[in-house]
């Protein structure tokens, strides 16, 4: 009979978390605004408790359900009713790639690095900056890419970090048998510092894409130790 009971409430609740979630509009997880996604994950968390505690009324955890609808639907008015209160609840896309370059600035006011943005960049098939003339950060996380219509050389060879906000990635350097002493050099020779540097990164044919502070991005070519290798 427990078992049966369960079940029961297993079924109700499943049932009801379809028709809400169905209710709720069509996004995919990926394309959620944040409000949208806490509204996700308390409902799944809701919806585990009465289904796993027989002791609690069933019709506690569909009032739950339904109540952070009604929150969720009226976060979507509001949402909808202007520029402003659409920034304020969902925020507002990030130009982080213009035509000078890599902003590190807009990156780090969302809490994201060079690192993150190579990652996204990677997933849509994109390896090197300067592929793209403008990237944009959505508001609910995508990365959406123009690119760069003057980018016609196809690259042969991965690059990889070397400078990320005027440090030196060593990880990186090690893996391709590259000295501190070389980029220290390279740089130096861009009547420049480390430290002002924001990104350097650099391929398997020496093509170097480097960025300073308030200053556009450059294509140079960095000359790889023999020992250097992807």
């Amino acid at each position: 009979m427990r078992m049966l009971v369960t079940f029961l409430r297993t079924f109700i609740i499943f049932t009801t978390l379809i028709i809400i979630m169905r209710l709720m509009g069509k996004r995919q997880i990926g394309e959620m605004q944040p409000f949208e996604f806490v509204v996700t994950l308390i409902i799944a968390d809701l919806a585990c408790i009465p289904m796993a505690d027989v002791s609690i009324p069933l019709l506690y955890g569909v009032v739950s359900i339904a109540c952070l609808f009604i929150l969720h639907q009226i976060l979507s008015l509001i949402e909808q009713s202007g520029r402003i209160a659409k920034r304020i609840i969902s925020g507002k896309p990030s130009l982080v790639i213009n035509k000078d370059g890599v902003d590190l600035l807009e990156l780090k006011r969302n809490n994201l690095g060079v690192d993150d943005l190579i990652e996204s960049m990677r997933a849509a098939g994109y390896f090197s900056f300067d592929d793209l003339y403008y990237a944009i950060y959505e508001s609910n996380g995508k990365l959406s890419a123009m690119e760069n219509p003057n980018r016609t050389e196809k690259e042969h060879s991965l690059p990889l970090l070397i400078v990320n906000d005027g440090k030196i990635e060593s990880k990186n350097t090690e893996l391709i048998k590259e000295n501190k002493e070389r980029v220290y050099a390279f740089i130096k020779a861009q009547n420049t510092t480390v430290k002002n540097v924001e990104v350097l990164t650099v391929d398997g044919n020496g093509r170097a894409y480097f960025k300073t502070k308030k200053q556009p991005f450059k294509i140079l070519t960095y000359t790889l130790s023999e020992e250097a290798k992807w």
